[in-house]
């Protein structure tokens, strides 16, 4: 991806899987990856596949018989998802940046992605990338968050981090969120080649057990930290209480319940041009 925004490095990965995993990702990975199951997949690829939330629940849900290959761009992120997994496990992990995939022409019958799609600098090469490696009446699916007012949390992370940067406020907790008209991305995939192109938008109930450790991975779980230190002036620490503040104002006391919604997507590659 070649960008600062996706760049999930040093102890990030930590801080994202504990503090963000349980709370944002954990049902929406369960949700995705019931649906790759019902394709009936034999060789499947997970691009953008951070810590591997989606891919732990992608091997439980699959028969073994299914080959699951695991990639990021961020070489962290992917070791720490590789520790989820026992030796023998029928998974391949390596790093790869999704938009120049290091994969044959219709190496795959499925490619997934979880939330990632929205740090790709150029989505349109990534979903022609992702034609190019599916084999064809193979399927494309992902998920990409909805807005900021259908996911008060980060409205709340972005609101309060601004207050303490007013003049330059650090811009990260937009770009998760950046996705979240299906218009384009429908227009794109059809432009890519992809057919039956389906959107779905799937609402949760978020549980918050521990305010403090969630807004810890808001704070620290993403490239956000990055922002935050370099203009200084301000202890990270003091943005995580500041943000547990404002979650149990907004959500109630331990455990909190916030909503959430995120836009599901499926695509087809056609059998032939046309069909």
């Amino acid at each position: 991806m070649g960008s600062d925004i996706a760049r999930f490095v040093g102890d990030i990965p930590e801080h994202y899987d504990a503090g963000l995993g349980p709370v944002i990702f954990a049902d929406y990975a369960e949700d995705l990856a019931r649906r790759v199951e019902a394709a009936n997949p034999a060789l499947v690829l997970e691009i953008a596949a951070g810590t591997g939330i989606l891919s732990r629940r992608l091997r439980d849900m699959l028969p073994a018989s299914v080959r699951l290959t695991v990639t990021d761009l961020n070489a962290p992120m992917l070791e720490m998802a590789q520790s989820k997994f026992r030796p023998g496990e029928q998974v391949d992990f390596q790093t790869a940046d999704a938009m120049v995939l290091p994969f044959r022409d219709h190496s795959f019958d499925a490619v997934a992605c979880q939330f990632g799609m929205m740090f790709f600098p150029d989505k349109d090469r990534c979903n022609r990338e992702v034609f190019r490696v599916l084999e064809p009446g193979g399927s494309y699916l992902f998920n990409t968050w909805a807005s900021h007012a259908d996911n008060p949390f980060g409205r709340i992370a972005h609101e309060v981090v601004r207050g303490f940067f007013p003049d330059d406020p650090p811009q990260f907790y937009r770009i998760p969120f950046s996705c979240s008209d299906p218009v384009p991305i429908r227009a794109s995939l059809a432009e890519a080649g992809f057919v039956d192109i389906g959107t779905a938008f799937v609402t949760r109930r978020g549980v918050i057990p521990d305010a403090k450790a969630f807004a810890d991975g808001l704070v620290y779980g993403n490239p956000a930290i990055a922002e935050i230190r370099a203009r200084g002036g301000v202890d990270p620490d003091v943005l995580v209480d500041a943000i547990a503040t404002a979650l149990r104002r907004e959500f109630g006391p331990d455990p909190g319940r916030m909503p959430l919604r995120a836009l599901v997507f499926q695509a087809r590659k056609p059998i032939r041009p046309g069909v």
